[in-house]
C-alpha cells in the first residue's frame, strides 16, 4: 500500500506563499511547527525551496529535490527531474512523504494529497508565488488551532481528504 501524501504549507488568505523566492512573512511559531512536522520525514521540494532551506537534511529528513540543476548536489540529498520521479523515490525512503513546495509542486500534488497541514495567515499579502485553491476539495478538518504574533493572526489546521 502506498504511503499517504501530505502537503505542508503556510499561505495567506489570497493564497500567497512566496515573494522573490522567500516567505512573505516571518512567523517563528509556524517555522517551528514546520520543522517539527517534517523532522524525520521524507521531504519533497523544488529547487528554490531547497536553496532557501539550508537545514533541509538535518533532523533526520530525507530531502528529494525536483530540479534539472545537478550542480546543487550534496551528500544526503536526492535529486530528481519530475514530481512523478520524486514520489516514486519517496515511497522507498523512511518516514512519511511531506510535500514542502513550491507552487508547481503543490499544483501537481494537491489533487492527490491525502492530508494538508495548513497554516492560514489571516491577511492578504503581495507576492509572486501561490498555493493552488484547496477549499473546493472535500476535506475534513481534524485539528484547528488559532494563534497570533505581533504582526499576524493565523490558524493551524490539519485537513484530511474525505
Amino acid at each position: 500500500m502506498p504511503k499517504p501524501l501530505n502537503l505542508v504549507v503556510a499561505c495567506s488568505e489570497n493564497r500567497i506563499i512566496g515573494r522573490g523566492g522567500r516567505l512573505p512573512w516571518h512567523i517563528p511559531e509556524d517555522l517551528a511547527f514546520f520543522h517539527a512536522i517534517t523532522r524525520g520525514q521524507t521531504v519533497v521540494l523544488g529547487r528554490i525551496c531547497y536553496e532557501t532551506w539550508p537545514g533541509v537534511a538535518q533532523d533526520g529528513r530525507q530531502p528529494v529535490v525536483i530540479t534539472g540543476n545537478r550542480t546543487l548536489a550534496r551528500p544526503g540529498v536526492h535529486f530528481v527531474a519530475s514530481v512523478a520521479e520524486a514520489l516514486t523515490l519517496a515511497q522507498t525512503l523512511p518516514g512519511e512523504i511531506m510535500i514542502c513546495g513550491g507552487q508547481r509542486i503543490y499544483e501537481e500534488t494537491l489533487p492527490r494529497a491525502d492530508r494538508l497541514y495548513l497554516t492560514l495567515v489571516h491577511a492578504e499579502v503581495p507576492g509572486d508565488t501561490w498555493f493552488p485553491e484547496w477549499r473546493h476539495l472535500a476535506w475534513r478538518e481534524t485539528e484547528h488551532r488559532e494563534s497570533h504574533d505581533a504582526n499576524f493572526h493565523y490558524t493551524f489546521s490539519i485537513l484530511e481528504r474525505q
